[in-house]
């Protein structure tokens, strides 16, 4: 396997209509669109809404997805669906983890090539024999106006390569090759890569479970 994930314990189910994708990275909003695709939604991003980017001040990818969701539901009148996702490292105690994006900031936006070598730098003052295992890991969460939120968790186990290979993807996704495959999620073609991600684990676990 691919991932594995939580136990669905959501209880309301959601009523196709108006979704809104509770992010502004482009590559996000296009994989969980098309996870959504034929199901009866009328999906938006917090983008094409100009929604504000809340301040991610939660220490856990749950606490993250629950503001984003909340804050785009409060704002849009409409159910909302945030993800929280990270790269967890082993050899560097599960960093960047929820601070994988902050490891890109830059004064003129998220730079990825910087934020894949501070990791490559990171594990190399490690010394020749640290180990490369990592893993993706995202929450879903989906939250409705009247303040109700359901949240899934799914993960993506695999190593890390250097340099970067694919230019498919975003992120990290050039250095982590997931367990089974050969090739970087940069590499994969996208429906092969939304077919094993740790987004579709969790996603798989949101349909069952609110659809």
């Amino acid at each position: 396997m691919s991932g594995e994930g939580s136990t669905p314990q959501a209880i309301r189910k959601l009523q196709p209509g108006k979704l809104v994708i509770a992010s502004h990275n482009k590559g996000k909003v296009r994989e969980i669109a098309d996870l959504l695709a034929g199901r009866g939604f009328d999906v938006v991003s917090a983008a094409d809404l100009d929604l504000p980017e809340p301040v991610e001040t939660g220490t856990t990818f749950f606490a993250n997805a629950e503001l984003k969701a909340r804050s785009a539901a409060d704002l849009s009148g409409y159910p909302a669906l945030a993800d929280d996702s990270g790269l967890c490292v082993d050899a560097l105690g599960g960093d960047p983890g929820v601070y994988t994006a902050d490891w890109a900031e830059t004064p003129n936006g998220r730079d990825w090539s910087m934020a894949m070598q501070k990791v490559e730098d990171a594990l190399a003052a490690k010394g020749p024999d640290a180990t490369r295992g990592a893993h993706f890991v995202s929450v879903l969460a989906l939250a409705w106006p009247d303040g109700h939120v359901e949240w899934f968790e799914g993960r993506a186990e695999g190593t890390l390569v250097w340099p970067p290979r694919g230019k498919v993807g975003f992120g990290y996704d050039p250095m982590f090759v997931p367990l089974g495959h050969d090739q970087t999620y940069a590499e994969l073609p996208h429906e092969t890569k939304n077919a094993i991600s740790h987004r579709n684990v969790a996603f798989e676990l949101l349909k069952a479970a609110v659809f």
